[in-house]
């Protein structure tokens, strides 16, 4: 099995970039079939905006751009998507959203079939989601923040392509053993994205 997991944080000592290295850890302790490989989209420069080509695409009028297709190649490769990212304003980074507005594009993740009904594409993909924020538990909990991702990212976005979210972790600077149980959460996450594989 393999695992593409895409990070999204500026800086390589971050504690979301050791997370994502902890996750690939526990993929490869999971046996030598388990691979994975990590897009540090900032690294790589990753383009986030939906520009011209982004929206000829969309309207089918041009061929799929060549960062997005490589992209597109990578999850292709992967049976299991892991998204590890900071928690900005209650959301992605416009990073991490943005590979997902222009990479999660039609006719790849979804298509319009004509008759009103949306054609899922990526039914075969688990997704496991790790998020890591500064706010204390109960300022989510009070604020609706589980059920606010749930529909914006579970929903909007991953069922609409067909996508099954398998697990999604909410990883806290008020938790207990922070920062250190973390990378060993972060560990037990990438042993479960392979445990969770139907």
């Amino acid at each position: 099995m393999h695992s593409l997991i895409v990070v999204a944080h500026p800086n390589p000592d971050s504690l979301t970039h050791a997370i994502a290295r902890c996750v690939a850890q526990g993929i490869a302790a999971s046996g030598p079939q388990h691979t994975s490989e990590i897009a540090d989209l900032a690294a790589e420069g990753f383009d986030p905006r939906f520009n011209q080509a982004d929206q000829a695409l969309f309207m089918q009028q041009a061929a799929v751009p060549a960062d997005v297709a490589a992209e597109q190649e990578r999850v292709d490769r992967a049976q299991a998507l892991v998204m590890v990212y900071p928690i900005y304003w209650w959301s992605f980074p416009a990073l991490l959203k943005g590979w997902i507005d222009r990479v999660f594009s039609m006719g790849w993740a979804y298509e319009d079939s004509g008759n009103g009904k949306v054609v899922k594409k990526l039914q075969r993909l688990q997704v496991h989601l790790v998020a890591v924020g500064g706010a204390d538990a109960g300022t989510f909990t009070r604020h609706g923040y589980a059920p606010a991702m749930k529909t914006q990212i579970d929903h909007g976005i991953f069922d609409y392509c067909g996508a099954h979210v398998r697990s999604s972790d909410l990883l806290l600077a008020s938790d207990e053993g922070y920062p250190q149980a973390h990378l060993q959460t972060a560990q037990r996450i990438g042993a479960g994205v392979v445990a969770s594989q139907p």
